[in-house]
């Protein structure tokens, strides 16, 4: 028999006819991965006991658009004008670069990025990533050593490299899109490998998926070939679309529809399929009426295609579902994702819920229960998995407590409602995933962190820097992303 550890808390958020339920002064009780108890008086051997005291026990969240990055919203989530574009590959800078960072720095950002996101509790991860400082978009050896570095923190990750048959550029006046669809094929290969060498290693704890880039950066040739490996392979897949009005238009003028009725009508849209943002629908406040109408949000519904709502970076870009409560109407599965740094999941659904009740004006909206079930269990659902996003008799032993000592949180109510509105990921003192601590007293445990911050810091200076080269204008970093106020 193996180790058999005891939680107690004085909420454990249990599992039980098919829903969460709330336990107070509650106990988890797992064998190395395997729970084997969720309740009161727990009478068998233990061999471990932990006594979380005034907090919330919750199974993990399950992010589906995790950034496995430096987050680049500090300083392209507010430029205009050509300043905007200066962000954007130059027709020069297209033709002839190489990678931004060595292989060293490209390491590091995965380690701190995957470290950050397991602190707020995320326990299962679908990664994304920018491309931007990459030759073209990432490849086998890239996710290889994501996976690597999934392994030495003890993560839970659903893993592909991104690839894109198209990359946008500028000649100054406009954002155009360049097409070298062989190198799309080439990078749909690398994630096929990927996914037949990785599925199911580290003991279950790396899975693949297909992840290719956003829609516009896709052929019809490329995502037909996405669908038919996802499908042969039976690993999920998730595609970037109907994210913003630009990719409309381009998809319109490519094809003469919307972003969602063409990958319905080419076969994409399946169950296990996830559309991350999904909001440029017709209904929205936002889309233009040339765009046409009809009922994307339908469309998603018919085929059980999940969408994954990234509240944090789609209110920093101007965006988002209009909204939560609109498309579970529908019978659309929404699941959350981060798609930012921090990656504060709490944040998010606080954020998301605050987003609803102000489009709708209803109190009743985005009830707290609703919006942890789409980190939970609804994710899980999503991906097959009967295992995950619960703490349930034979799931596994993905969990963290988040303190509710802190003044910042106040006095408590119903425990759910208190950490969507009150907490936050810097509450959460302790994550376990498959039986085994990664954080304890909100410290990282598996691997040495002690000068990720730092190391963040210059990544993220020669990050902005880089921008000159790859500007149109060339321009210093001081005239690209000024200073909010005046420096002295």
């Amino acid at each position: 028999m193996g180790q058999i550890t005891r939680v107690k808390a004085s909420f454990v958020i249990g599992f039980e006819a098919g829903d969460h339920c709330i336990w107070p002064q509650g106990e988890l009780v797992h064998e190395e991965e395997r729970i084997i108890f969720v309740g009161r008086g727990y009478q068998g051997r233990v061999d471990v006991e932990v006594d979380a005291g005034h907090a919330i026990l919750s199974p993990g969240f399950i992010d589906m658009n995790a950034l496995a990055d430096i987050d680049h919203a500090l300083f392209d989530s507010w430029p205009a004008g050509d300043r905007r574009l200066g962000l954007v590959w130059s027709e020069t800078y297209l033709k002839q670069h190489g990678s931004v960072f060595t292989e060293e720095e490209e390491k590091f950002r995965r380690q701190y990025a995957l470290s950050q996101l397991v602190r707020n509790g995320i326990t299962t991860v679908m990664p994304i990533a920018a491309e931007t400082y990459k030759p073209w978009c990432e490849d086998y050896e890239d996710m290889a050593q994501l996976a690597q570095a999934v392994r030495q923190l003890g993560l839970r990750a659903y893993l592909g490299p991104s690839y894109r048959a198209l990359v946008p550029y500028t000649d100054g006046r406009v954002i155009k899109l360049f097409a070298d669809e062989a190198k799309g094929i080439e990078g749909l290969r690398h994630a096929v490998t990927f996914a037949e060498d990785f599925e199911d290693t580290a003991n279950g704890l790396i899975r693949a998926a297909l992840l290719p880039a956003r829609i516009e950066t896709q052929t019809e040739r490329t995502l037909k070939m996405t669908r038919a490996a996802a499908d042969e392979l039976e690993v999920p897949v998730r595609l970037h679309a109907a994210q913003g009005l630009g990719e409309m238009e381009i998809i319109y003028q490519r094809t003469g529809k919307r972003s969602i009725p063409y990958l319905d009508d080419i076969g994409f849209l399946k169950e296990r399929t996830f559309i991350p943002h999904a909001w440029t629908v017709p209904g929205h406040r936002h889309m233009p009426a040339e765009l046409g109408s009809g009922d994307d949000i339908s469309r998603l519904a018919a085929n059980g295609t999940s969408v994954v709502y990234c509240p944090i970076p789609t209110a920093h870009y101007g965006g988002g579902l209009d909204n939560f409560d609109a498309y579970r109407d529908k019978g659309v599965r929404v699941v959350m994702g981060t798609d930012s740094a921090p990656p504060n999941m709490i944040h998010a659904l606080d954020l998301a819920m605050a987003m609803t009740k102000t489009l709708t004006a209803d109190r009743s909206s985005a009830q707290a229960e609703d919006l942890f079930r789409a980190a939970t269990l609804e994710p899980a659902r999503a991906l097959g998995r009967d295992d995950l996003g619960r703490l349930a008799v034979d799931a596994q032993a993905d969990y963290f407590i988040m303190d509710l000592d802190g003044t910042h949180v106040g006095p408590h109510a119903d425990p759910i409602r208190t950490l969507v509105m009150n907490g936050d990921g810097r509450d959460i003192s302790r994550v376990v995933v498959a039986g085994e601590t990664i954080v304890q007293g909100g410290e990282i445990t598996t691997v040495d962190t002690s000068d990720y911050q730092s190391r963040a810091q210059e990544f993220m200076e020669k990050y902005i820097a880089s921008f000159t080269e790859s500007d149109f204008k060339r321009r210093p970093t001081n005239e690209l992303f000024p200073s909010s106020f005046p420096v002295k």
